[in-house]
């Protein structure tokens, strides 16, 4: 079940740092987005994503759920900061003109900060993985 809408409205980033293309799934603990990366992006070294680029996919997958569920409630959308990431894990780097389906959980959540679970997938094959702490500004 795609989510209609602007990516845009879910999430405080802008072009040209914007790593989501789509919000394809969210519900209280799990979100789905997807992503095409195109050779303009600013995360894109010799025709590929770069690491961090797909630690910033996880990151604005989570800022997507939290503007949605923001919506939802008729709250503004916050702006949240990485403050941690553990086990980050890259198996591969996605091409240009790839698609990736980028999955995260909450695993928790204590006050401010927002525990996470994220695995970026292409042809469902997992790309890359980590956990992250993210901090909300209200």
């Amino acid at each position: 079940m795609a989510i209609t809408g602007d990516i845009l409205s879910f999430i405080p980033q802008r072009l040209p740092f914007v790593m989501v293309d789509k919000l394809l799934y969210s519900d209280e603990f799990t979100t789905e987005t997807s992503f095409t990366v195109l050779e303009d992006n600013i995360l894109v070294v010799d025709n590929k994503l770069t690491e961090a680029g797909m630690m910033e996919n996880i990151a604005q997958t989570a800022a997507a759920q939290a503007g949605y569920a923001a919506k939802r409630y008729n709250q503004p959308v916050a702006i949240g900061y990485i403050g941690a990431v553990k086990k980050f894990e890259v198996f591969d780097l996605p091409e240009m003109g790839d698609e990736l389906i980028t999955s995260i959980k909450i695993e928790n959540q204590v006050f401010d900060v927002t525990i996470i679970s994220g695995t970026v997938k292409c042809n469902d094959v997992i790309m890359a993985q980590c956990e992250m702490n993210i901090f909300i500004r209200e």
